[in-house]
Order: structure tokens, then sequence, then C-alpha cells
């Protein structure tokens, strides 16, 4: 994997996390309201279509064969199921529907033709359509570009250097060869990464790196914050700070001006001010819905507050803001931080935060 990550992007992006976090979010702003217009959130959705019996041994994730967790497995969903669910996302504001299949690749035969129907079905509603199925050849990637599909999504997860850790039955290059593929095939892509799998600081900034390096870059980027599930390796990891969070997303913003930054999994362990401040630092676009593949999310109605919280933008929440009031990440989600703080006078809870900034 020698020369993955353009030693000029490294420099670049290394100098962005090593910046005051106040001043980074500042320079992240600007380049934000530079490329993308006043207002400008994606919402979208993403559905589990085949979900468990997965033989990758992802740490993080609950639908590996290898680990006993308690989620819900179930077959490839008939077509129809597929588009009842696209039009659910659809009338909550989604743009944009993702499809997600626990496969380490797709299986040749009816599934995969039956997936193709489904992203003609999608695609006809009006909605842009995104899949993420596991590693893709040139063959796959043209059939699914050519049934309509507009973006494929194909996490790297981690860096380089630290991918061997959470992942051992395919290698980062594997990853690369699949964006390869995609791109070669005519398709948008959508990849990005998880934080808080036990990697370092500077694992993120190579993550963010690797992104930046990659030419052109990622329509999408995807930032996750881990969801510890029980029966996974990572299960027991420690808590990241939700401004560890928000310096990856101001310094991806910085380094990928013109890419969707999706606020991703891992929500619902976040206050709503967090997830604003994410927005500040430069996200522009979010999953929504109850469900992100087999982890909860806030829910619609939650967003549609936040979104207008953000965006100004009118919305059905406003005009009943009690039916968000649910569906609010609870305190049991907050993060070790919230936490603290909550315990604390107001005037050391400001020394927290300036020291934090």
């Amino acid at each position: 994997m020698e020369n993955i990550i353009d030693a000029t992007w490294e420099a670049k992006v290394s100098e962005l996390f090593r910046m005051p976090l106040l001043k980074l979010i500042q320079e992240a702003a600007k380049v934000h309201a530079e490329n993308w217009p006043d207002g400008d959130i994606q919402r979208c959705s993403l559905l589990s279509i085949k979900t468990g019996h997965c033989p990758e041994d992802c740490s993080y994730c609950p639908q590996s064969a290898r680990y006993a967790t308690d989620i819900e497995k179930h077959p490839l969903l008939p077509v129809d199921e597929i588009v009842a669910k696209a039009r659910e996302a659809k009338d909550g504001g989604s743009s944009r529907f993702c499809m997600g299949a626990a496969w380490r690749k797709p299986p040749r035969g009816e599934q995969f033709e039956r997936v193709l129907t489904a992203i003609k079905e999608v695609k006809g509603m009006g909605l842009e359509v995104c899949a993420t199925l596991g590693l893709l050849n040139d063959e796959q990637a043209i059939a699914l570009r050519e049934a309509g599909l507009d973006v494929y999504n194909h996490n790297v997860d981690t860096s380089p250097d630290y991918y061997s850790k959470v992942i051992t039955t395919r290698k980062f290059e594997d990853r690369v060869a699949t964006l390869s593929s995609v791109r070669k095939a005519g398709m948008q892509v959508c990849c990005g990464g998880i934080i808080g799998m036990g990697e370092s600081k500077q694992d993120r900034m190579r993550l963010i790196a690797f992104l930046s390096s990659m030419d052109p870059q990622p329509e999408s980027v995807p930032i996750n914050l881990l969801v510890k599930v029980e029966g996974t390796p990572l299960a027991e990891n420690e808590d990241v700070d939700p401004l560890e969070l928000v310096r990856t997303i101001a310094a991806a913003r910085c380094a990928l001006p013109r890419t969707r930054l999706r606020l991703s999994a891992g929500r619902m362990q976040l206050s709503r001010e967090a997830q604003a401040l994410c927005f500040v630092a430069g996200a522009n676009s979010l999953f929504s819905g109850e469900k992100l593949l087999t982890t909860p999310l806030p829910g619609h109605s939650f967003d549609d507050v936040l979104v207008d919280i953000m965006t100004g933008s009118r919305s059905e929440a406003e005009k009943d803001p009690a039916a968000s009031v649910s569906r609010a990440p609870s305190r049991a989600g907050a993060s070790a931080v919230d936490e603290v703080l909550a315990t604390r006078a107001p005037a050391d809870r400001a020394t927290d935060v300036i020291d934090a900034l």
C-alpha cells in the first residue's frame, strides 16, 4: 500500500488536527460557507435489506456470524417491502435511500437480480439511490450503475495502519479495489469511517488524509461514532469525547470542501447540542429515521426539529414541538463528558469547555 496517502495531504490534515478546536471550527465554517448554500442539510435513510450471518469479522458489527448478538436476522427482503420502506423514508423527508446487505460480496443469481430490481423501483420514486453490499468487481459495479444506482457506499472504517486491528477477513487494499470499481463504473463514492474503536488521534488524522488523497475525493463521507453492541469485541470500549467527533468533522470539512459530511451512527449517544455543534463544524447531512441498519436513531420527528433549528426551515415538528420530545436521545445515552458536566457547578462547566477548546 505504498503512497496510498499523499504526503502533502497528510501534512495538511495533520496540521488541521493540531489546531485549537475553536480555531479549527471557525476555519471549517469558513470553508463550508464558501462551498455550500446556506441551510443545505441532506437527510438520508439506510435500510438493512438483508440482516445478519455475515462471514466477515468486523469487530464493531453485530451482523457478523462470528459474534453472539441479539439482532433480528432476516434474509433478503422482497422488492415490494424495500419499496414500501423507501416510500416511508421519502415521506419522512429523506432525499437519498440506501440499501445495505450483510454480505462479503453480492451473490450471483436471483438475489443480486432482486437488488437490481429494487434499485430501479426506488429510482423511479425520484429518490437518490445508494447501496452497500460488500466487495464488488467491475462487472457487478457496472450492473448496479445500469440499474440506476447513483452512489455506492464502501467505508474503509479507519486508517490503513489500524485496519487489521479491527478486521482480519479482508484487507484495506480490498476496500480500495472496490472503490476503484465503483469509480470506473461511473458511480459516486460514499466512503467514511468510525471513531471510538480504540484508534489513536493519529489514526483519525490518517483516515481523513486517505479520503482527502482520493482523486476525485468522495462525494459523501459518513463519520460514525462507535455504537457498542453487546456480544461484539468492541462492546466494552471506552467512550470517546464527543468533541473528538466534532474535531474530526471540522478537519474533514477543511480537507474535503465539496464533500457531503454525514452525521451517521452513534447519534443516540450525543445530546442535541453536540449534534448541532457537528453541523457548525461542517456536517451537512444526516441519517434519519428510527434505525441505521440494526442500531437506533433519534427518529424523523427529532430530526425535523434539529434540522429546523439549524436551517430555519418550516417543518411539521415546528408546528407541534412536543412531537419530538420523546425521540430526543436519553440521558442514558449521553456521553461520559455530558454526565460529568451535569454534576459540576456552572462555573466549573465553563472551565471544562474552555479547556477542551
